[in-house]
């Protein structure tokens, strides 16, 4: 479909819902607020969708509409930018300034692939060596980022083995976007969903809570996920050749030093981060908000004494526009909730369905989803709020559907552009990567395999660790 017709299609949606909602005879029972939070939530999906406008203009024209008429204070709007979710975002950004500076992502790298002898070690070495970058760099673009020149060495290694130099390339995009649910940091849309669950149920998922039900679930698809991309991208010759990759040969492709003694920065940065990680992981223990530990780490990390990055340097690479889009999602989903429009919505949905069944659907609807909107978080603002609410009406914790809806939204790898770490390992100048049809292949094998995976962990896995499906 072209732009134009996108435009226009998404235009008379959005037209025909504010329509609807303005005549007051239609709907009763939605109250003045809830018609207007409709209204300007239609808008902004709508504008998500078919137009080319920038999410956080549409997100924040959004929250300046709802504040203007009155659906919510001025307090709430600015309120949501001094969460501590955005708090830890931004500390943990400047936290993976000074990792990047001190290139240790490319010396763990090195060491880790550096074991395999068979192209299976390689894949599920590099994917064990991905998932663990969730707990260093927030957000799967910085990940991207971080994790290119590993790639390009690792291609430049490989150069005369074309189908494995492509598999990989299809392979670190993948597990990036799987791995992210391992931690409340993964990505942008995490902190989202735990503010719509604070707002709607007064529940709080903390750092600990989350990397436990995420941990298990971000390990356990993504070395499915590479098997997945492992079969579909070689063939039984490329998988039987030998393999072994020494430091010093990444070394001579690379331009951060991967071997040799670590320097002092490399240390004090190691420390730092495993301290951080450390703390965030024993929060019941010494009960030290998640967002107060990035804060510390963030101060030394700048520190002019131990730090390892300027401080106006790490600033510069914190994506502000997906905080301030985050931070008007927050807002946009307090007017559904406070407003009724949420709970509106999903009230006449079919009572009695199975929580099992109530799952299978939201899952469904949450890995299809990137088909129409591409930002991840725009995917959880417009979910999550309704998933919730129809949660608590269908009998369902509301807990586990806001989870799985936000683990299934992880599986984005159809098209290019369907998320930033694809579109960026799929166009690589002097560099064999894949094709359109090499993602249509892996996403037929994997859409299903990686959506079975979310159910199986939301009934069986997660009320083992404390989530129950009903409440």
């Amino acid at each position: 479909m072209t732009l134009n017709l996108r435009l226009g299609a998404a235009l008379c949606v959005a037209l025909s819902l504010c329509a609807l909602l303005a005549v007051p005879g239609n709907f009763p029972g939605l109250g003045a607020d809830a018609r207007l939070t409709l209204a300007v939530f239609a808008l902004a999906t709508c504008a998500w969708i078919g137009t080319p406008v920038d999410d956080t203009y549409i997100a924040l024209g959004a929250g300046l509409a709802l504040t203007v008429t009155g659906v919510i204070s001025s307090d709430t709007l600015f309120g949501t930018l001094g969460d501590s979710t955005v708090w830890l975002l931004i500390c943990s950004f400047v936290l993976a300034a000074a990792v990047t500076r001190t290139g240790l992502a490319g010396r763990a790298a090195a060491f880790l692939v550096g074991g395999a002898r068979t192209v299976r070690q390689l894949v599920h070495l590099t994917t064990a060596a991905l998932v663990v970058t969730a707990f260093a760099v927030p957000a799967t673009s910085g990940r991207a980022a971080l994790a290119l020149p590993v790639f390009l060495a690792l291609a430049k290694v490989l150069a005369g083995r074309k189908r494995l130099v492509v598999m990989l390339a299809l392979l670190f995009p993948t597990v990036i976007l799987l791995s992210a649910v391992a931690t409340l940091i993964g990505a942008g849309a995490h902190l989202i969903t735990v503010s719509v669950l604070w707002q709607a149920t007064g529940d709080r998922i903390g750092f600990t809570e989350w990397l436990l039900l995420g941990l298990p679930l971000a390990v356990a698809s993504s070395h499915l996920a590479a098997e997945a991309v492992l079969l579909t991208t070689t063939r039984r010759a490329d998988r039987k050749g030998a393999v072994h990759i020494t430091p010093e040969q990444i070394q001579e492709h690379s331009d951060a030093p991967v071997t040799g003694p670590w320097s002092q920065a490399e240390k004090r940065c190691a420390l730092l981060l495993g301290t951080v990680v450390v703390l965030w992981c024993s929060e019941p223990l010494h009960r030290v908000p998640p967002a107060v530990v990035a804060l510390i780490g963030a101060v030394v990390a700048a520190s002019p004494a131990l730090g390892t990055v300027h401080l106006k340097d790490a600033l510069k690479t914190v994506p502000w526009s997906l905080l301030l889009f985050m931070a008007a999602t927050m807002a946009m989903g307090v007017a559904l909730a406070d407003s009724g429009a949420a709970k509106w919505l999903v009230e006449g949905l079919p009572t009695g369905v199975s929580p099992m069944w109530f799952l299978a659907v939201v899952i469904l609807v949450s890995t299809a989803a990137h088909l129409v909107l591409q930002s991840r978080s725009a995917r959880s603002s417009v979910l999550v709020p309704l998933v919730v609410a129809a949660a608590v009406g269908a009998g369902v914790n509301p807990v586990a559907a806001a989870l799985a809806s936000t683990a299934a939204a992880g599986f984005c790898h159809t098209l290019p552009a369907s998320a930033k770490p694809v579109t960026l390992f799929s166009d690589l100048p002097g560099t064999p990567t894949y094709a359109p049809r090499d993602l249509l292949r892996l996403s037929a094998v994997l859409a299903p395999l990686t959506a079975g995976l979310v159910l199986l962990f939301a009934v069986v896995v997660w009320p083992v660790l404390g989530v129950p499906v009903t409440r």
